[in-house]
C-alpha cells in the first residue's frame, strides 16, 4: 500500500514537471506556431466542458480523452526543436 502511494506521488511530481515544461514551451519565442497551436488545442480540449464523443458511450466515450490529448501533445512536442525543449526542461527544473 505504501509503495503504491509513493508511486502515485512520484507520478504526480512527473506530471507537474511536464506541465511546467509545456508552459515554458508555449511562452518561448523559438517554438513554432504549429506546436503552440497544438498545445493550445490540447489544453482547450482537456478543459472543454463537453466531449466530441460523449462519455456515456461505452468505451469510445472515455477512449477519446485517453487518445486525443496525448496524441496532440506528442505531435506538438515533435514540432518543437530539441534545443528549445531541452532548454525549457532545464528551466523547469530550476524553478
Amino acid at each position: 500500500m505504501l509503495r503504491k502511494l509513493k508511486t502515485i506521488i512520484k507520478n504526480v511530481k512527473g506530471i507537474k514537471k511536464k506541465l511546467k515544461v509545456y508552459r515554458l514551451v508555449l511562452k518561448d519565442e523559438r517554438t513554432p506556431r504549429a506546436a503552440k497551436a497544438l498545445l493550445m488545442i490540447a489544453i482547450g480540449y482537456t478543459l472543454m466542458p463537453f466531449d466530441i464523443i460523449p462519455d456515456f458511450i461505452p468505451v469510445l466515450g472515455h477512449l477519446d480523452d485517453a487518445v486525443i490529448v496525448p496524441l496532440l501533445l506528442f505531435l506538438a512536442i515533435r514540432l518543437v526543436p530539441a534545443e528549445v525543449y531541452k532548454d525549457c526542461e532545464r528551466r523547469a527544473e530550476e524553478v
